[in-house]
């Protein structure tokens, strides 16, 4: 990781030497189970998946072609072997805490830029650690202890347990089919820092773990592709102009730049030269912005504050709104009554939300909980007397194109009114419910919480599917039911869909209808390439006695009632 000694050239106007931890594949490590499963290996391929695609996998996974990114569908077919978890992000946060504390015994200025990363300046902590190939050295050491720490203990096994003293029992001789009795040991999460001229340049850095020499980050930064630069657009318009690497854009002029792409290409611009997106521009002493709440008597719970940050959120958004400016991050800070002070910086690309905001508050107390840091039972012994949010790294709010007709305005109002809901019912209380596609009554709609994608599959094809009418009245779960022939014989579906015989009665709790009328069966088979996920069912629509009609399914020789007609 040390640097060729090169001759040092001063760092360009506007940089800042910044450092860069880097946990690779983070979702994944989060998501690691404390005890293994049967039959797990540290060299089992995994993937921990959002919205139907992959968000992070393993190296045994990337190895057998899985990219972040894909859709789950192909990732399975690259990797048969894929085992899939679902993100937790309370979880990255709480087992990314370790890594912040260790971080932070160099510089109180730790900034998250997301769990699994943090940055922060060189300038001060390079000073007193010994330059900066000393300070990444340390820090390096110091998260891979806080990582091997915290991985020590879920990876060990239970001990097996051990024989009588008076009687020991001879070791029996291992035999090739004998199965191991612990568990092959897994190696700790990796870590990579990296130092540059820049934050853009510095996570690059990290994610080869390099030094880059001052005033030398534009050279390390060209090789790479324009993607890199973070704006898809952009890059794709400028590899159809022919310029395909970021030292062929910071190549060109300014000004040329400004007039064709705007501020937007001027930001980039400014990354692949090696400086900040914007320049350091000062302004005088405003008026304080930060959003405070003090409680007396003081609390004991850390829980009543992830309810008071909801509203100190929202205020923070008003006053920055009157101030015409933007939050790019936000100290989260907490002072104990017996004078412990708790703060972490969050960062957060674009406009912070008052919603996105409360959230990384309860990211924040969840993880300082778990780590103990206000104590065992949640809360220091004298109690939380106070809880602020200050906003750091300002920018001039340039506001949002609205819609014709305050379209865009009554969308806010919506949000504003969803966010208190949720923070009464909790984040699952107010779901929303969205076409899917599905063959059954109630596989056609999802109920997905507020804020979440909806579910990405289509209304169409789905072979099979029920035709419309649809059922008016669906039930959360099929409801059982008996069907049973003239003779009282249950009815069958064979695996040609051929009825055993005509349905004549149904036995619903107990309670008979006379059947008056059916048709069916409606075969559908779903996943026969899955095993595990495969389905062989068949429905029927069947009119009773009282007047009503019945949507029955059956599966594996049961029946179930799957919705109602009026």
């Amino acid at each position: 990781m040390t640097p060729t000694q090169q001759h040092r050239q001063p760092p360009p106007p506007g940089a800042l030497r910044v450092l860069v931890v880097w946990c690779p594949d983070w979702p994944v490590v989060a998501t690691d189970p404390a005890a293994p499963e049967p039959g797990d290996t540290p060299a089992d391929p995994v993937a921990v998946v959002e919205a139907g695609r992959v968000l992070a996998c393993s190296d045994a996974a990337r190895a057998a072609g899985v990219r972040r990114g894909q859709r789950l569908r192909l990732a399975q077919r690259l990797c048969p072997q894929l085992r899939l978890r679902d993100r937790d992000p309370q979880a990255e946060a709480r087992r990314f805490e370790s890594v912040v504390a260790a971080v932070a015994t160099f510089t109180p200025r730790v900034e998250v830029l997301r769990p699994g990363m943090c940055a922060i300046p060189v300038k001060g902590p390079g000073r007193y650690f010994g330059g900066e190939e000393a300070l990444a050295a340390q820090v390096h050491a110091a998260v891979a202890a806080a990582l091997a720490l915290g991985w020590e203990e879920p990876a060990r096994g239970p001990e097996p347990p051990r024989p009588a003293a008076s009687a020991p029992a001879p070791a029996p001789e291992p035999t090739a089919a004998e199965p191991p009795q612990d568990p092959p040991p897994r190696d700790p999460p990796r870590s990579h820092v990296g130092v540059a001229d820049g934050l853009f340049a510095a996570v690059l850095a990290a994610r080869v773990g390099v030094l880059v020499p001052d005033g030398r980050t534009a050279e390390f930064l060209a090789p790479y592709p324009v993607a890199a630069l973070g704006d898809a657009v952009l890059a794709e318009l400028l590899t159809r102009l022919g310029v395909e690497t970021v030292g062929a854009f910071a190549a060109l002029a300014g000004a040329a730049v400004a007039d064709r792409f705007g501020p937007t290409g001027t930001a980039a611009h400014r990354l692949a030269r090696g400086l900040e997106a914007r320049p350091v521009a000062s302004r005088p002493e405003g008026p304080d912005l930060t959003a405070e709440q003090l409680f007396d008597p003081p609390e004991r719970l850390a829980e009543p504050l992830v309810f008071v940050a909801r509203t100190l959120a929202e205020q923070l958004h008003t006053r920055l709104g009157a101030a015409g400016l933007a939050c790019r991050r936000v100290s989260v800070e907490v002072t104990c009554a017996d004078g412990r002070t708790a703060a972490r910086l969050w960062r957060h690309e674009g406009r912070l939300s008052a919603a996105a905001l409360a959230e990384r508050v309860r990211w924040q107390l969840q993880a300082w909980q778990s780590t103990g840091t206000f104590g065992a039972d949640g809360g220091p012994a004298d109690g939380f007397t106070g809880l602020r949010l200050v906003p750091d790294e300002l920018v001039p709010d340039r506001g949002r194109q609205l819609a014709l007709w305050g379209r865009a305005v009554a969308e806010d109002r919506v949000e504003r009114a969803v966010a208190r809901v949720q923070s009464l019912l909790g984040y699952a209380g107010l779901r929303r419910v969205d076409p899917a596609g599905g063959r059954g009554p109630a596989e056609q709609v999802a109920r997905t919480p507020w804020g979440e994608a909806p579910p990405a599959r289509g209304p169409a094809p789905w072979p099979g599917r029920l035709t419309d009418p649809s059922p008016s009245v669906v039930p959360r779960a099929p409801v059982p039911i008996g069907v049973l022939d003239a003779g009282g014989a249950p009815v069958t579906v064979s695996g040609r869909a051929e009825v055993s015989a005509p349905p004549a009665r149904l036995d619903l709790a107990g309670r008979p209808l006379p059947v008056t009328a059916w048709t069916g069966p409606w075969p559908a088979v779903e996943y026969w390439w899955d095993q595990a996920r495969a389905r062989r069912r068949a429905r029927f629509q069947v009119a009773v006695a009282d007047g009503r009609a019945l949507l029955l399914t059956v599966e594996d020789g049961r029946w179930y009632v799957e919705g109602a007609y009026d």
